[in-house]
C-alpha cells in the first residue's frame, strides 16, 4: 500500500519548516534511510531521510513552501506497488466537468433531445465528441502536469482566470493539498498591490533564516517579561593578555579572540545567580534551573543571524572554547551546522561590539531567561585611585526575564562579571 512520508517531529517545539531543495524527483527508487530533501527550520538547514524504500510516487510539497509537522511531504509506492502509488494522484474529477458543461451549454442539450426522436446517434456517442469539444474550449484546456498538481475545482479554475493567476504557482490549503478560493484570492492579493506612492520601493519575502528569526524574537517578546540592565567594564588588563597570546596562538591556526573570556566569565557568575541558567515550564508553573551551562554564541552569517550553542562549557579551557567557537561559526556561515548543534542553550551572549555598538536591549533566546550583549571596547576616561586615566572600557547589556528574576539578582550578576573582566586571573581559579 503507498505510503504517505509526513514531514516527522523534529523536537524542541518546531512546527514547521521550509523545503529548501528535493533530492529526489518523481519516479526515483529510494532506500530506507536514503537522505530526500533539505528542510530549513529553527535558523538550521537538516536532511531528512525516507523512512522506507520505494519509488517516488508523487511530490506533494515544492521547493520554498512553508510545510507543518504532520503534513504529507511525499508518497512512497512500494516495490511492486508503483501503478497503485500513480492511482491515488488526486485529479480533477471528470463529473463536475461534465456539470460546468450542462450548466455552460444546456440549449444544445434540448436541441440533441429533439434529433433523437428521428434516429440520430445514440446517447452514449454524443458524450464522448461532448467531451472533446469541452477539451479545446479556450481557458479549459488543462496539461497533464497541471491535472496531476494543482487540484482544484472548475469554479476555483475560473476564479484563477479571472484574477490572473496560475495555480500552478498557488500553494493549496484544502484537503490533500486541493485549492481553494481563499488560496487564489491571497495569490492574486499578493501580486496585484497598488504601486507605491511615495517612491521607489523593493519587496523582499520574509523566508528562511530571516522568517524564523522574526517568528522566534516575536515569540520571545510575548512569552517573556523582559527588563535590560546596563553596565560598563574597565577591561584593560584582559585587553592586554589577548594581545600578548593573540599572535603565537594564530601561527598554530587558533583565532583568540574575547569571546572564549566572556563565556568563562559568564559562567562562573552564572554558578552564582543560577535563575539566569534556567527557564520556565508554564504548563507546570515551574521555574527549571539547569545544571549544566551550554552557551550559546550569535554569529552573523550571510543569511541572518544563528546561533550554535557550545556545550558544557564549564569543562573547556579558554583555548578549547576558542576552537569551538572558531569552528561552529565556519559551519554556520557556510550553512553546514547541524540542528542539533543550535539546540539546547541556557545563555546566550551576542557580541554585536565587533560591529561598532555600543549599548543595545539583545531579546531573550527564548525559552533561557537571559541574553547579555557585550558592546565595543574603546578608550574612555576613567577614574583609578583618585586618577582619571584612559582605559579600555566594555559596555554591557544583560536582557533578563523579570517573571523569574528581579533588577537585584541581575544587577548582582553584572557586578560580578565585572569583577570576572577585570581581573582576568580569577577566571583560571575554580574557587574564586
Amino acid at each position: 500500500m503507498p505510503f504517505d512520508f509526513v514531514l516527522p517531529d523534529l523536537g524542541e517545539g518546531i512546527t514547521e519548516g521550509e523545503i529548501r531543495k528535493w533530492l529526489v524527483k518523481k519516479g526515483d527508487m529510494v532506500e530506507e534511510h536514503q537522505n530526500v530533501l533539505e528542510i530549513e527550520t529553527d535558523k538550521a538547514i537538516a536532511e531528512v531521510p525516507s523512512p522506507r524504500k520505494g519509488k517516488v510516487a508523487r511530490i506533494n510539497k515544492k521547493e520554498g513552501e512553508i510545510v507543518n509537522v504532520g503534513e504529507v511531504l511525499m508518497t512512497i509506492a512500494e516495490p511492486g506497488e508503483e501503478a497503485k502509488g500513480e492511482e491515488k494522484k488526486p485529479k480533477r474529477p471528470p463529473e463536475k466537468k461534465k456539470e460546468e458543461k450542462k450548466k455552460t451549454d444546456e440549449k444544445p442539450e434540448k436541441k440533441r433531445e429533439s434529433f433523437s426522436v428521428v434516429g440520430t446517434l445514440p446517447e452514449e456517442e454524443e458524450e464522448e465528441p461532448e467531451e472533446e469539444e469541452a477539451a479545446e474550449e479556450p481557458g479549459e484546456e488543462i496539461s497533464a502536469e497541471e491535472e496531476e498538481e494543482a487540484l482544484a475545482t472548475p469554479g476555483v479554475r475560473a476564479l484563477a482566470k479571472e484574477l490572473g493567476v496560475g495555480l500552478e504557482t498557488v500553494s493549496g490549503t484544502g484537503p490533500g493539498g486541493s485549492i481553494r478560493e481563499e488560496d487564489v484570492r491571497s495569490a492574486a492579493g499578493a501580486g496585484g498591490r497598488e504601486a507605491p506612492k511615495y517612491g521607489m520601493e523593493e519587496r523582499v519575502a520574509l523566508k528562511g533564516i530571516r522568517r524564523t528569526i522574526a517568528k522566534n524574537l516575536t515569540a520571545s517578546q510575548r512569552a517573556t517579561a523582559f527588563v535590560t540592565g546596563m553596565e560598563e567594564a574597565d577591561v584593560t588588563e584582559l585587553w592586554d593578555l589577548r594581545e600578548r597570546e593573540k599572535k603565537p596562538l594564530k601561527e598554530k591556526g587558533i583565532h583568540l579572540t574575547f569571546l572564549p573570556f566572556f563565556i568563562k566569565a559568564v559562567i562562573h557568575t552564572l554558578s552564582e545567580h543560577p535563575y539566569l541558567n534556567a527557564s520556565v515550564d508554564q504548563k507546570n508553573e515551574e521555574i527549571i534551573l539547569k545544571k549544566y551551562y551550554h552557551i550559546g554564541v550569535a554569529v552573523d552569517t550571510p543569511d541572518g543571524l544563528m546561533v550554535p550553542v557550545i556545550r558544557d562549557c564549564e569543562k573547556k579551557t579558554i583555548l578549547e572554547l576558542a576552537s569551538e567557537i572558531q569552528e561552529l561559526s565556519v559551519k554556520a556561515r557556510e550553512r553546514k551546522i547541524k540542528l542539533e548543534e543550535m539546540k539546547g542553550g541556557t545563555f546566550t551572549i551576542t557580541n554585536y561590539g565587533h560591529f561598532g555598538g555600543l549599548f543595545a536591549t539583545p531579546i531573550i533566546n527564548y525559552p533561557e531567561t537571559a541574553i547579555l550583549g557585550t558592546g565595543r571596547i574603546a578608550e574612555k576616561p576613567w577614574v583609578r585611585e583618585g586618577n582619571i586615566v584612559i582605559r579600555k572600557i566594555l559596555p554591557l547589556s544583560l536582557t533578563f526575564d523579570h517573571r523569574v528574576t528581579d533588577g537585584v539578582d541581575s544587577s548582582k550578576f553584572l557586578t560580578k562579571l565585572i569583577r570576572y573582566l577585570e581581573d582576568p586571573a580569577l577566571l583560571f581559579v575554580e574557587s574564586a
